[in-house]
């Protein structure tokens, strides 16, 4: 991987994570001390970030180093929030995904799609009874 892919990854990667947090840039440049544009320049993937910035960007996400370099697409986020009048506590969970856990979602998605065309089916099934009967009602045989 050149150095221009990985800075822009490692930029898209923070960006996620601030926007989970519910953060601006410039509330993140803030906590980091440094200009928002300085920073901006880091999610765009621009800036060849020094690992003691990243740490700090761990820091304040509250993760590992190791957590905020390892996240791929596969991440699952759990954001728990509790809002006070003036005070924000974020809790950021990072839990990558299995194969074998993909691999069960993937299953699971594929019988509620059945469950699906099966109750359309049903659906369709009620509604030509419903006309049915109705056309009975306004015309009884005799």
């Amino acid at each position: 991987m050149d150095s221009t892919t990985l800075k822009k990854e490692i930029g898209k990667k923070i960006e996620q994570i601030r926007t989970v947090k519910g953060w601006s840039r410039d509330q993140v440049a803030d906590k980091i001390k440094m200009s928002a544009a300085g920073y901006g320049s880091i999610e765009r993937g621009e800036t060849d970030i020094r690992l003691t910035r990243l740490a700090q960007l761990a820091e304040i996400f509250e993760i590992t180093l190791s957590d905020l370099l390892g996240l791929t697409e596969k991440t699952v986020f759990n954001l728990t929030q509790t809002h006070y009048k003036t005070c924000h506590n974020h809790n950021l969970q990072i839990n990558p995904i299995s194969a074998e856990h993909e691999l069960a979602l993937q299953h699971e998605l594929e019988k509620c799609q059945l469950i699906q065309q099966s109750q359309q089916k049903e659906i369709e099934y009620l509604r030509e009874l419903n006309e049915l009967l109705k056309k009975n009602l306004a015309h009884p045989s005799d």
